[in-house]
C-alpha cells in the first residue's frame, strides 16, 4: 500500500491523496491547482468539523431544538394547552420584555383548526385564547375546549421572535379524542342538601361527575311547583353562566327580583318560592355533557319551603366543639341555621395564637349545619382563632351583619372592603368547649 493512501482517504471515496497534490512523488512543492484544492477541502472539513455553516447555523439550530407540546387536562381531554419548549433563556427572556401585542402573539404561535390543507395558514383565523411567557417555554390556553374528535394544528414562527432569522416555521398537529358513546356523566349532589328551604332562598349548587357542555343550561332546568307545573322564570339568567374551573359545578342564582321585597317582579309576579309548598328543582338528561353525550340519567330534588329568613348570621351563636391536644380530631363549629356549602368550605379558616394560618381539610355536614376541620398535623395546646369572612352567607344570601333586603347597588358598595370577625377557642388535654 502506497504511503498516504489509506482506505477513505486519497483512494476512491473523497478523492484525496498525497500523492495528488503533488507533480512528483517526491517533490515538496505541490502544484497550483493542487494547492487551490487543498485549501477548498480544508475549509470545507474544518466548517464540518466545528458544525458553523454561516449565518444560517443558529436558524438551524433553533429549529431543530424548539419544539411544540400539547397538554390535556386529565380531568377534562377536551382542555388542552399548547407550549412551545427548547427556546434559549435569552430568547425567552427579549420575548418576556418586548410585551408582545396579541397580534403579535398570533404572528409567533398560531393554533387553527384541521391540519394544512389547499388554504394557507395565512387565510386561516387563529383560535382565540390566552398567551404567556413562562420560565422554560411560551404558552397558548384556547379560550374554549377542543370540539371532541377534530384535528389541529399549531405553528410556531421563529423568525417573529425579537431579533429573530430565517427560520422555517415548526407545524405540529394534534387529535381530539372521539366522544365515549356511553353516557357516564351524572348529577352526583345539589346544595343545599336540605329537604326545607326558606322562602328567600338564593341558590342551588348543581354538582356533575364529570365535565359539562356550556351553553343554553337554562333548557334543561325546571323548578316544578307540587302539582307539576313549571315555575315562571325562577332562575336569573345571565349570559355568563356560574360554573366552577373545572365544568362540574354550577351555580344557580334564584332572581333576586322575585325575592326582595318592593321590587317590581315580585310585585307583579310574585315570589318564585311560596312559603308552605312543595317544590322540585328537575334537571333533563337531555343536557349533554363536556364529551357531548347526553346525561346518564334524570335528576330530582324535591324540597319543601319555610317562612323567608331575613336574619343574619351571627357567630355568637355558633357552638364550637374543640378537639383534644395532641391529636388531629376534627374541629367542630354547629350553626344553628345551614349555611352556604360553597362559601363555607373557604372563607372560614383556623389562626394559631401567633396568627399564622392552620392547614388542614375543611368538610361541612348534617345538612351543612356543621362545619368540621381535621388538621394536617396535630393539635397543640393553647389558644386559636376561627377567622370568619363577612361575605359568608346562609341559604337567603345575608351576610355577617347585614340582611339580604338591602338594596342591590349599596350591597354591592358594603362587599368591596372584605373584613373578617373571630371567634376564639382554646385546646386543652382534654377535650374542652368555647
Amino acid at each position: 500500500m502506497q504511503k498516504g493512501r489509506k482506505k477513505g482517504v486519497g483512494s476512491g471515496e473523497w478523492g484525496v491523496g498525497t500523492r495528488k497534490l503533488f507533480s512528483h512523488p517526491h517533490s515538496p512543492l505541490p502544484t497550483p491547482y493542487s494547492l487551490f484544492a487543498f485549501f477548498v477541502l480544508f475549509a470545507f472539513f474544518a466548517s464540518a468539523a466545528t458544525g458553523a455553516s454561516g449565518p444560517d447555523f443558529n436558524v438551524a439550530a433553533l429549529q431543530d431544538q424548539a419544539s411544540i407540546r400539547w397538554t390535556s387536562d386529565p380531568a377534562d381531554p377536551y382542555k388542552v394547552v399548547v407550549e412551545v419548549y427548547s427556546l434559549s433563556a435569552d430568547a425567552i427572556e427579549r420575548l418576556r420584555r418586548s410585551k408582545p401585542s396579541l397580534a403579535r402573539w398570533r404572528r409567533l404561535l398560531s393554533v387553527y383548526v384541521g391540519q394544512e390543507g389547499p388554504m394557507s395558514a395565512s387565510d386561516l383565523p387563529p383560535m382565540a385564547g390566552a398567551y404567556r411567557v413562562e420560565a422554560n417555554a411560551l404558552r397558548f390556553e384556547p379560550q374554549f375546549p377542543l370540539e371532541p374528535g377534530l384535528k389541529y394544528r399549531a405553528v410556531f414562527r421563529p423568525d417573529q421572535l425579537p431579533g429573530g432569522n430565517k427560520a422555517a416555521p415548526i407545524t405540529s398537529a394534534y387529535q381530539s379524542p372521539m366522544r365515549s358513546a356511553t353516557p357516564a356523566t351524572l348529577v352526583s349532589r345539589v346544595y343545599p342538601s336540605a329537604d326545607t328551604l326558606p322562602e328567600n332562598l338564593l341558590k342551588f349548587y348543581v354538582h356533575f361527575t364529570g365535565p359539562m357542555s356550556r351553553g343554553n343550561i337554562y333548557d334543561h332546568i325546571r323548578l316544578r311547583d307540587e302539582n307539576g307545573r313549571d315555575v315562571e322564570l325562577p332562575f336569573l339568567e345571565i349570559d355568563e353562566e356560574l360554573w366552577d374551573a373545572t365544568t362540574t359545578r354550577l351555580t344557580l342564582i334564584i332572581d333576586p327580583g322575585r325575592i326582595k321585597r318592593g321590587v317590581r317582579p315580585l310585585e307583579e309576579i310574585g315570589p318564585a318560592l311560596e312559603a308552605g309548598k312543595s317544590y322540585t328543582l328537575a334537571i333533563g338528561r337531555e343536557w349533554r355533557d363536556g364529551a357531548g353525550n347526553p346525561l346518564k340519567e334524570n335528576f330530582q330534588k324535591a324540597f319543601k319551603v319555610a317562612p323567608p329568613d331575613r336574619e343574619p348570621p351571627d357567630p355568637a351563636r355558633w357552638k364550637v366543639e374543640a378537639p383534644r391536644a395532641d391529636s388531629r380530631d376534627p374541629l367542630a363549629v354547629v350553626f344553628p341555621e345551614p349555611m352556604d356549602h360553597a362559601l363555607s368550605l373557604r372563607l372560614i379558616r383556623v389562626a394559631g395564637d401567633q396568627g399564622g394560618m392552620v392547614e388542614g381539610k375543611v368538610s361541612l355536614e348534617e345538612q351543612e349545619r356543621r362545619w368540621t376541620f381535621t388538621p394536617d398535623n396535630v393539635w397543640r395546646r393553647g389558644r386559636y382563632q376561627l377567622i370568619i369572612h363577612t361575605t359568608l352567607e346562609d341559604l337567603a344570601g345575608n351576610n355577617i351583619g347585614k340582611p339580604f333586603e338591602v338594596d342591590l347597588f349599596e350591597g354591592v358598595e358594603r362587599r368591596l372592603p372584605t373584613t373578617t370577625v373571630k371567634l376564639s377557642f382554646e385546646i386543652q388535654d382534654q377535650r374542652g368547649g368555647k
